[in-house]
């Protein structure tokens, strides 16, 4: 991985800019820091100073595994084209079927994990986020969390994160459908995604040279993206170069 920052890729960035991009990026953990009570996340004032100035010179979306309502209600007034929720389900076709099978299955897994402290299953409507922050014994709750999703009677998929395991419906699109169908609306040449998580992946391993740029906040020898941004508080400089190219695109 390259760091996304450095000198030696002014150049990429810059080419980027000047190209036909969408610009999308996830929310925790990449535009708002992680923090350990989800429901206090949120953006910076810079951040979201920055990214409220990049949406008037780029189109930009934000894919998030939050639902759509609670991560529209995150962006401080921030007027985003394209906000996608539910690890990139919501909006889209099938979410009555999806609500249903995740209705069902949380009530199994309630009764599955009911012995296990310090779990907390999220209900999003669309899909589960079951979270082991809490646990005393995390490695011993997250098998016990994969063992209670095995067992249930309609598919799901896991996807790991940071002390959470999501639960989506197999059949449901993931951020990496989002991203290619909102570039497609958009008709857009290229597309950047910056993301710092295992969902993040769907995107990064996504096979499209020249029509993608993956950034990952944090370095990391088995991420499918290319670049890097060294922590979260690089993503205000991104944004801040970001901001002046398209400035200097709209004055030429």
């Amino acid at each position: 991985m390259k760091h996304f920052l450095s000198r030696e890729n002014a150049e990429v960035l810059a080419q980027l800019a000047w190209s036909n991009v969408l610009l999308a990026f996830d929310f925790d953990g990449t535009l708002a820091p992680i923090v350990s009570e989800r429901d206090r996340a949120e953006m910076r004032r810079r951040t979201a100073q920055l990214l409220a100035r990049l949406c008037t010179f780029y189109p930009c979306a934000i894919i998030s595994g939050r639902s759509q309502d609670d991560v529209s209600a995150r962006l401080n007034g921030v007027s985003v084209k394209y906000v996608v929720g539910n690890h990139g389900l919501e909006p889209g076709e099938g979410l009555a079927e999806f609500e249903q099978k995740i209705g069902q299955a949380r009530g199994i897994l309630e009764k599955s994990l009911v012995a296990w402290t310090g779990v907390d299953i999220e209900d999003k409507r669309y899909s589960l986020a079951i979270h082991y922050r809490r646990s005393r014994e995390k490695r011993l709750t997250r098998e016990a969390i994969h063992n209670a999703v095995s067992a249930l009677p309609m598919p799901m998929r896991t996807v790991p994160g940071k002390l959470v395991v999501n639960v989506i419906p197999e059949r449901a699109p993931n951020k990496g459908d989002a991203l290619v169908e909102l570039r497609k609306i958009e008709k857009a040449d290229t597309a950047l995604y910056v993301g710092d998580d295992v969902t993040d992946e769907d995107v990064f391993e996504l096979d499209q040279p020249g029509r993608l740029l993956a950034v990952r906040v944090g370095e990391s020898r088995t991420s499918g993206a290319a670049y890097f941004l060294r922590d979260q508080n690089e993503i205000d400089e991104l944004l801040s170069r970001l901001v002046a190219l398209g400035e200097r695109r709209l004055t030429r």
